[in-house]
């Protein structure tokens, strides 16, 4: 009686272990005494115990953390780089069979391929043009893993870091760089003034009247912003309208 009963519950462990429930995000690489036989999606399946394997496989959007790349760019500065890589499997089947670890794989792909990269760039295009970077690196190593049924998505720059030298040097050419702009802005300031002052003084110069009514506003603000009696001569000109009308009035005979 003992022995039915061990019987019947070895029956249905075998059974349970032959019974597979595959997830909607998953695929299962199913191998018949070794070979590789099907792909199974999602639902219940069954397997033959002893005859049948099956490893499961994710097809959801992976995030691959780069570890900090010692990089050396085309211009001979030492950099430290990380990444990420945003990846998924399209087709389970060739990540299984293609590559032995398929996530360990893409990892080392994307640090060698992020430092062959950076090293063909300088430092200012790492800094500058990481959306362009980022592209080539995509496109590289999606053209490396693309044997192994995996799509790289995205690569994305996460941090560049400078040796302690370089910072110091990049900030002294900041500094420099914003004393430069800020001397052409004045520069541009000081001719736009001169260009003003020129053109004023051209038509002073063409009417007479302009310049007078220039010197009356002239004392006027002195006369308001110091407390004290101002003294000035007379411009003859001024007197000029006044001598013109009275000559131009006939005279009276007796």
């Amino acid at each position: 009686m003992v022995s039915l009963y061990a019987l019947i519950i070895i029956v249905l462990m075998i059974v349970a272990s032959s019974i597979k429930i595959i997830m909607e995000y998953e695929r299962g690489v199913v191998f018949t005494l070794g070979r590789y036989s099907t792909t199974y999606s999602k639902g219940i399946k069954f397997l033959i115990p002893g005859i049948q394997t099956m490893q499961r496989v994710d097809l959801r959007i992976i995030a691959l953390d780069v570890p900090p790349q010692d990089i050396i760019t085309k211009d001979n500065v030492s950099i430290t780089v990380n990444a990420v890589v945003m990846y998924r499997v399209m087709e389970a089947e060739k990540a299984i069979i293609k590559v032995d670890n398929y996530h360990y794989n893409t990892s080392q792909m994307a640090q060698t391929t992020l430092r062959s990269t950076l090293g063909q760039s300088e430092l200012d295009e790492v800094l500058s043009q990481q959306d362009r970077i980022n592209a080539g690196i995509q496109e590289v190593l999606d053209r490396q893993t693309d044997p192994w049924g995996i799509k790289v998505t995205s690569v994305a720059i996460k941090h560049v870091d400078l040796v302690p030298e370089m910072k110091r040097a990049m900030a002294k050419q900041a500094e420099a760089e914003r004393e430069r702009r800020a001397k052409i802005i004045n520069a541009e300031g000081e001719f736009q003034a001169s260009q003003k002052l020129l053109d004023a003084a051209k038509i002073m110069g063409e009417h007479n009247i302009s310049l007078q009514l220039r010197y009356l506003q002239t004392l006027r603000e002195i006369a308001s912003e110091n407390n004290s009696v101002t003294i000035f001569p007379l411009p003859i000109d001024l007197l000029e309208p006044f001598k013109k009308a009275m000559q131009s009035q006939p005279k009276k005979t007796d």
